[in-house]
């Protein structure tokens, strides 16, 4: 399950999740071996001669560590008269937060995982301003590094602090064998979606299951999307509800996306299990052929990597609710890195942020941590799984819109769930879903 960070913004063109929570069991705060055959894109980065310390932390959750073994050894190799140290495991960052806390942390952070937030990390002062820097900042293989990025970094009262190298996204999920074996077609928009899902009622298979117990599932990969659609591909309003504008929660459009999960739920199409299951019972049901389609993160695959069925090939689209010709629509989220503001080696830092943002490194990332990163570029030849390969395609097409993760009010967001898990069973209706969100942003408000 991606851990509920939600500060918790896609791959190479999207899509994450921060995913965690999934990692190695130790810790490590060790110098990094020298490797001799590093490659070519790596003696480019060694063209300004580095010396001292150099520590990196990375927090090792559902991604695994595979390509920061790789990425961190190669920059080594190309960088001989540099001591790079790797700070990394699945408890690193509760580990180094005395560090930060104290004024000595690692040079450069992998903002991902427990006890790290972007925005809390800016406000308390921890992190380099790179706005200056990034305005001309090229790649090791002299690309503008701004140019290459799917999603922009964010901004902090106009500032830079933070650059997205991980985009992950929210969507649906189908066994295309399976779908396949049955004829059944994958589904491009919202009637295609209501089409096949007749006829995998009627083979006897539920359409559609979620996660009940944690309803932003539901919410960020099928009920967000909608309401874009509604709103002409403008997700502006997803930005007014997260500023808790009670008057957006009334908007035409979020009946709209309301209204999409009623005609699931009256077609009969949600799995009553839904309601009371956690994400991993969900996804075995849906492992196991029980539902046709899950909606959920990039992360599922490699989160559920132990109980896939021998066969089974992953289809997976960022949204389904468009209407028929509609663009789709990605919900996004990130994780970032940066430079700390009292790093002690600032020019290695950037010698490796330098490094990492290449399209060299996004097919890498894609095949050794089994999600997109947020480079632009083609990994359809690369050996990532196929999954990756469709959300990449599909997060750099011009067809998509690509919506940043908002962070809600923590109270509105606990509305919208309730409210979103009362109306898949019918004891609400769209109108007292607004009316209950509406009260909790004005509450939220004062």
């Amino acid at each position: 399950m991606k851990l509920r960070k939600l500060s918790l913004s896609v791959i190479t063109a999207m899509l994450a999740v921060t995913a965690a929570g999934c990692g190695s069991s130790t810790e490590v705060t060790k110098p990094v071996p020298s490797t001799p055959n590093a490659g070519a894109d790596t003696k480019k980065a060694g063209a300004a001669k580095l010396t001292g310390d150099f520590e990196i932390q990375y927090f090792v959750g559902g991604y695994g560590d595979k390509w920061w073994k790789k990425v961190i050894a190669d920059f080594q190799a190309a960088n001989p008269e540099l001591k790079v140290k790797e700070s990394a495991g699945p408890k690193i960052n509760e580990q180094n937060k005395p560090r930060w806390i104290g004024g000595t942390p690692p040079d450069f952070v992998y903002i991902d995982g427990p006890e790290l937030n972007d925005r809390q990390m800016v406000t308390d002062g921890q992190l380099e301003d790179l706005t200056e820097y990034l305005k001309d900042a090229k790649n090791v293989n002299g690309d503008k590094i701004l140019d290459l990025l799917a999603q922009k970094p964010n901004q902090y009262d106009g500032k830079l602090y933070t650059v997205p190298l991980v985009l992950n996204s929210w969507g649906i999920f189908w066994d295309k064998a399976l779908f396949k074996e049955k004829g059944w077609d994958a589904p491009n928009d919202f009637p295609s979606f209501l089409e096949v899902s007749d006829k995998i009622k009627a083979s006897g298979t539920n359409p559609f299951i979620h996660t009940g117990k944690y309803p932003y599932y539901i919410n960020r990969a099928f009920l967000y999307p909608a309401i874009v659609s509604a709103n002409n591909n403008d997700y502006k309003i997803l930005e007014n509800m997260s500023e808790s504008k009670a008057e957006a929660f009334s908007s035409p459009a979020v009946l709209a996306g309301l209204n999409k999960i009623v005609q699931l739920r009256d077609k009969g199409f949600i799995d009553k299990a839904s309601v009371q299951i956690n994400h991993t019972d969900s996804q075995s049901l849906f492992l196991q052929h029980k539902d046709a389609f899950i909606p959920n993160g990039l992360w599922l695959p490699n989160e559920m990597s132990k109980d896939i069925p021998k066969g089974f090939d992953f289809g997976f689209t960022p949204s389904i609710t468009q209407e028929k010709g509609g663009k789709v629509v990605a919900y996004t989220s990130t994780a970032t890195v940066a430079i700390a503001k009292k790093a002690k080696n600032k020019e290695a830092a950037k010698a490796f942020l330098a490094f990492i943002f290449s399209k060299e490194q996004a097919s890498q990332w894609a095949e050794l941590s089994g999600a997109p990163s947020n480079i632009k570029g083609d990994i359809s030849s690369s050996k990532a799984p196929n999954f990756v390969k469709d959300a990449a395609a599909a997060l750099t097409s011009p067809n998509t819109v690509v919506v940043p993760d908002f962070k809600f009010n923590a109270d509105v967001d606990k509305a919208m769930e309730d409210a979103t898990v009362a109306l898949t069973i019918g004891t609400i209706t769209p109108d007292e879903w607004v009316k209950r969100v509406s009260e909790a942003a004005k509450k939220a408000k004062k």
